[in-house]
């Protein structure tokens, strides 16, 4: 049965962060609050967690393109090749918010992700997600929860998403309602910025 955590984007309780921050710590699984949709995410340096995520989208591991939920830029070098200033320019610009840039990754993404040569990085415009990444000290993967239901492409009523995942996640933050338009995708590999998903991002940025 997964733990149901109400909180509060203006002011992310920290008791409640650290309990999050903990299941993570133990390989957990949770589903959290976004500027987008709820996503489904897990500690990057836990390959057992990372493996029960891909189960549950039901791919492997290897072929996932998971992106990587940061609480600010100053950890980019961390994961990426160096960034050139018009690149970082645009990111500092557009960041926190709805986007996802896909760049080049380095030689130290975590073991499972070695032989990719891209990383996706998001920071979200939501202080509950980039709260949870302060307290953990490195960023959590993130992929968005589908819902069956082609209408609603995304869950966005978190009770609704605990009565669907109760049984197979850690933890559910109740972050009040969630959208139901995915982060805007935008690769920045080439030097040039390519239009990969328009999502809720800003085109103009």
């Amino acid at each position: 049965m997964a733990e149901f955590i109400k909180l509060y984007d203006e002011n992310p309780n920290e008791r409640d962060i650290k309990r999050i921050v903990e299941v993570l710590k133990n390989d957990g699984i949770i589903i959290y609050p976004t500027d987008t949709v709820y996503g489904l995410g897990c500690d990057i340096t836990s390959n057992r967690a990372l493996e029960r995520v891909a189960q549950l989208r039901g791919i492997k591991l290897a072929k996932a393109n998971f992106s990587f939920v940061c609480e600010d830029l100053s950890n980019l070098s961390d994961y990426t090749r160096q960034i050139d200033t018009p690149t970082f320019k645009l990111l500092k610009r557009a960041l926190p918010g709805p986007y996802t840039f896909i760049l080049q990754g380095n030689n130290n993404l975590p073991t499972v992700f070695k032989k990719k040569k891209t990383v996706g990085i998001r920071v979200p415009d939501n202080n509950i997600a980039r709260a949870i990444v302060r307290h953990l000290g490195n960023p959590i993967i993130s992929t968005s929860i589908y819902d069956e239901d082609d209408v609603i492409e995304y869950t966005t009523d978190p009770e609704l998403i605990l009565e669907k995942w109760d049984k197979l996640v850690d933890v559910v933050i109740d972050g009040g309602y969630g959208g139901n338009i995915p982060s805007t995708v935008i690769d920045l590999t080439s030097g040039e910025a390519v239009l990969i998903r328009e999502g809720k991002g800003d085109l103009t940025i």
